[in-house]
């Protein structure tokens, strides 16, 4: 049942990129959808493609293991959207074309500019459909593991395979399609999943709560029955349980989901498929909507999980949800939430890829390679599915080889990347008329590699496997990369490396002055928050 609505599902999306590939006709075509898509239509898209697996799967289950903090991943994802709407949108839709770097370039040097912003938006994508495809490879694995021949290493590869048939064939707009029938499924499955869980306790929050917080079930280390209130925080990030780190590395996500999703790059990139600034914070208001609605609905998925399964019941954090519907809606309801978890993937990869591919066309072929020499539409749409070819290839086989990597920590660093580097030279480049080329490449490199190291020296990373006698004391798959105590003791670097990326910014804008980027700043003003002379400049 599973496998038949998983091949509905790809069968529908493959029929929507092939009829999307005859709308593929010119660059702006490629790239933006020819700037078609209404506000509602790219709300939704946003949101299918920010919802992604670790949404969906991963927080429902850190909530039915750990309760309130694991609520607290879903307020910061939630939060996340009111810098990209008071900050980000507007402009970047006024002063730019196709990528994050054609807002950095308007007033900077382009060469150096597009080459730091893509190399920091292949890392950024890469790490995180890396995530996601491994998150499909071990899903598809234990939803249908009674098959013998599916494997996760197939289940990866298959994912790629329709990642690279999506943007190939279908570009951004067949890719906005994909995201918007996963943003419909994902709602309509998780408002159905949590109205029969509220079934469950007549409808009534008090006696939801309650069960709640008087929720009995059996220790994973002892084994013996304990009774805890899930609404007490403290679970994942209590002083007791983190060794004293645990509040500080709280604030320190928060930071790297607030301030990384403004810099993520396959969301950037949805605001240039609208045809103006308005539409592209409408798009905004509505993204948040659905988002804050899914984000509250996590709410009674993951409490759901954990008071009518118990924690000891679930196979893993991330089967929580696709069990819960098992026991609550039956075989049938279970295929559905399974198919939507692989459609969740499939739509985020996607994204992702459409965005590094564009990148690597746009920015560093067509204006670094090339420098800056007008190039053929025909042949930088050639060049970006060239280079989605090679993303997609690239990425399947990263995935392979760091299949027993922590998710968490692919995705951790793909947003500290986006906060630390991304995120400063948008601001900065927005809001400071001192701000030059320097300053732009300082902070964007800066802030790539003070994220990535901080991750690798992290508990992420490092970490001590072995007892005493030196055997191990975990499974092959939750192992640490280096055996050695973590040098660095948060698992997310956004409280120091954010600031060490608007600090490089910042020192390398000081150290050499730009009379040319300062001059051009008010024009750029005028046309990033009024959109004065955007369109005309867009279409051409």
């Amino acid at each position: 049942m599973a496998i038949a609505m998983f091949l509905a599902f790809v069968a529908l999306t493959l029929g929507i990129t092939l009829w999307s590939a005859k709308k593929n006709t010119g660059s702006s075509a490629y790239f933006a959808a020819g700037r078609s898509i209404k506000g509602w239509q790219n709300g939704l898209a946003v949101a299918g493609d920010y919802m992604s697996a670790a949404s969906f799967l991963g927080i429902t289950g850190m909530i039915a293991f750990f309760g309130f903090d694991g609520f607290m991943y879903s307020v910061g994802w939630l939060v996340a959207y009111l810098t990209v709407l008071f900050i980000v949108a507007e402009p970047l839709r006024n002063a730019g074309k196709y990528t994050m770097a054609d807002l950095l370039a308007y007033r900077l040097k382009a060469r150096p500019v597009r080459a730091a912003a893509s190399l920091s938006t292949l890392t950024v994508s890469t790490f995180y459909m890396v995530a996601q495809m491994i998150g499909a490879g071990w899903l598809v694995k234990n939803l249908l593991q009674h098959i013998p021949w599916i494997t996760t290493n197939s289940a990866i590869v298959g994912v790629g395979c329709l990642m690279i048939v999506y943007v190939v064939f279908g570009g951004m707009h067949g890719t906005t399609w994909v995201q918007i029938i996963k943003a419909v499924l994902l709602m309509t499955g998780t408002i159905f999943l949590s109205i029969l869980v509220m079934h469950q306790f007549g409808y009534s929050f008090a006696k939801f709560f309650d069960a709640i917080a008087s929720l009995t079930y059996k220790d994973a280390k002892t084994g013996a029955e304990v009774t805890r209130n899930f609404l007490d925080p403290g679970m994942k990030f209590g002083l007791e349980v983190t060794k004293g780190w645990g509040p500080l590395d709280l604030i320190s996500l928060g930071l790297a989901l607030v301030f990384g999703t403004a810099g993520l790059p396959h969301v950037l990139v949805r605001f240039y498929t609208v045809p103006d600034a308005k539409t592209a914070r409408s798009s905004v208001v509505w993204a948040m909507v659905i988002i804050g609605a899914f984000y509250i609905l996590t709410t009674f998925l993951g409490f759901g999980a954990a008071t009518l399964l118990k924690p000891h019941n679930i196979i893993s954090e991330n089967m929580s949800a696709p069990q819960l519907a098992q026991f609550l809606g039956g075989d049938m309801f279970f295929a559905f939430i399974s198919a939507v978890a692989f459609a969740t993937i499939l739509a985020v990869v996607a994204g992702l890829t459409i965005s590094a591919s564009t990148s690597f066309a746009h920015d560093f072929y067509s204006n670094v390679l090339n420098h800056g020499k007008e190039v053929p539409q025909e042949k930088e749409v050639k060049i970006a599915r060239i280079a989605a070819f090679f993303v997609g290839g690239i990425s399947i086989v990263l995935a392979i080889q760091l299949q027993t990597v922590n998710v968490a920590f692919l995705v951790g660093l793909a947003f500290a990347v986006a906060s630390s580097a991304n995120l400063p030279v948008i601001v900065l480049s927005v809001f400071w008329k001192r701000f030059t080329t320097t300053g732009a490449v300082c902070g964007l490199l800066g802030g790539l590699i003070a994220s990535i190291l901080l991750i690798v020296i992290s508990p992420s990373v490092m970490g001590n496997d072995k007892d005493a006698n030196g055997n191990w004391k975990v499974p092959k798959e939750k192992r640490h990369l280096i055996q050695a105590e973590p040098i660095f003791p948060l698992t997310n670097p956004g409280i120091v490396s954010i600031p060490f990326g608007f600090l490089a910014a910042i020192i390398g804008s000081l150290a050499r002055r730009e009379k040319e980027s300062e001059e051009k700043f008010a024009e750029f003003s005028v046309r990033a928050h009024t959109g004065l002379g955007a369109e005309k400049a867009i279409d051409h």
